[in-house]
Protein backbone atom coordinates (compact mmCIF):
# COMPACT_ATOMS: atom_id res chain seq x y z
CA UNK A 1 0.00 0.00 0.00
CA UNK A 2 3.05 2.28 0.60
CA UNK A 3 4.04 2.13 -3.25
CA UNK A 4 0.37 2.29 -4.55
CA UNK A 5 0.53 5.74 -2.16
CA UNK A 6 3.40 6.81 -3.21
CA UNK A 7 2.86 6.37 -6.89
CA UNK A 8 -0.92 6.29 -7.16
CA UNK A 9 -1.08 10.05 -7.25
CA UNK A 10 -0.53 12.30 -10.27
CA UNK A 11 1.11 15.81 -9.98
CA UNK A 12 -0.54 18.42 -11.43
CA UNK A 13 2.29 19.10 -14.32
CA UNK A 14 1.67 15.23 -15.27
CA UNK A 15 -2.21 16.08 -15.54
CA UNK A 16 -1.51 19.28 -17.92
CA UNK A 17 0.86 17.02 -20.04
CA UNK A 18 -1.88 14.79 -20.14
CA UNK A 19 -4.63 16.80 -21.23
CA UNK A 20 -2.43 19.03 -23.82
CA UNK A 21 -1.14 15.37 -25.43
CA UNK A 22 -4.68 14.60 -25.30
CA UNK A 23 -6.08 17.64 -27.32
CA UNK A 24 -2.91 17.32 -29.81
CA UNK A 25 -4.00 13.51 -29.88
CA UNK A 26 -7.79 14.28 -30.69
CA UNK A 27 -7.15 17.37 -33.10
CA UNK A 28 -4.85 14.95 -35.36
CA UNK A 29 -7.22 12.35 -35.43
CA UNK A 30 -9.95 15.00 -36.61
CA UNK A 31 -7.66 16.56 -39.14
CA UNK A 32 -6.57 12.46 -40.43
CA UNK A 33 -10.36 11.79 -40.60
CA UNK A 34 -11.20 15.05 -42.63
CA UNK A 35 -8.09 13.97 -44.82
CA UNK A 36 -9.64 10.44 -45.15
CA UNK A 37 -12.37 11.71 -46.04
CA UNK A 38 -11.67 13.40 -49.20
CA UNK A 39 -8.92 11.07 -50.40
CA UNK A 40 -11.95 7.88 -50.00
CA UNK A 41 -13.85 9.16 -53.26
CA UNK A 42 -11.08 9.39 -55.37
CA UNK A 43 -10.80 7.06 -58.21
CA UNK A 44 -14.10 5.03 -56.88
CA UNK A 45 -16.70 4.42 -59.61
CA UNK A 46 -19.20 2.16 -57.24
CA UNK A 47 -22.13 4.26 -55.24
CA UNK A 48 -21.78 0.99 -53.15
CA UNK A 49 -18.28 1.89 -52.02
CA UNK A 50 -18.64 5.34 -52.01
CA UNK A 51 -21.71 5.06 -49.64
CA UNK A 52 -19.77 2.23 -47.57
CA UNK A 53 -16.79 4.30 -47.12
CA UNK A 54 -19.30 7.38 -45.91
CA UNK A 55 -20.63 5.68 -43.40
CA UNK A 56 -17.04 4.15 -41.77
CA UNK A 57 -16.09 7.33 -41.57
CA UNK A 58 -18.90 9.04 -39.85
CA UNK A 59 -18.88 5.98 -37.79
CA UNK A 60 -15.47 6.79 -36.86
CA UNK A 61 -15.53 10.61 -36.47
CA UNK A 62 -18.99 10.20 -34.67
CA UNK A 63 -16.91 7.86 -32.24
CA UNK A 64 -14.40 10.49 -32.24
CA UNK A 65 -16.74 13.50 -31.33
CA UNK A 66 -18.38 11.38 -28.56
CA UNK A 67 -14.66 10.37 -26.97
CA UNK A 68 -14.12 14.39 -26.90
CA UNK A 69 -17.15 14.78 -25.29
CA UNK A 70 -16.26 12.65 -22.46
CA UNK A 71 -13.00 13.65 -22.55
CA UNK A 72 -14.31 17.57 -21.99
CA UNK A 73 -16.41 16.32 -19.38
CA UNK A 74 -13.71 14.92 -16.98
CA UNK A 75 -11.81 18.17 -17.59
CA UNK A 76 -14.28 19.83 -16.50
CA UNK A 77 -14.85 18.02 -13.15
CA UNK A 78 -10.89 18.34 -13.03
CA UNK A 79 -11.05 22.08 -13.23
CA UNK A 80 -14.19 22.30 -10.68
CA UNK A 81 -12.40 20.13 -8.16
CA UNK A 82 -9.23 22.93 -8.62
CA UNK A 83 -11.72 25.96 -8.08
CA UNK A 84 -13.18 23.99 -4.85
CA UNK A 85 -9.63 23.77 -3.44
CA UNK A 86 -8.97 27.19 -3.87
CA UNK A 87 -12.01 28.63 -2.78
CA UNK A 88 -11.59 26.38 0.64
Amino acid sequence: SHIMSEYGRMTDTERDQIDQDAQVFMRTCADAIHQLRTEAHRGVLSAQVKEHRTAVLDFIEDYLKRVCKLYSEQRAIRVKRVIDKKRL
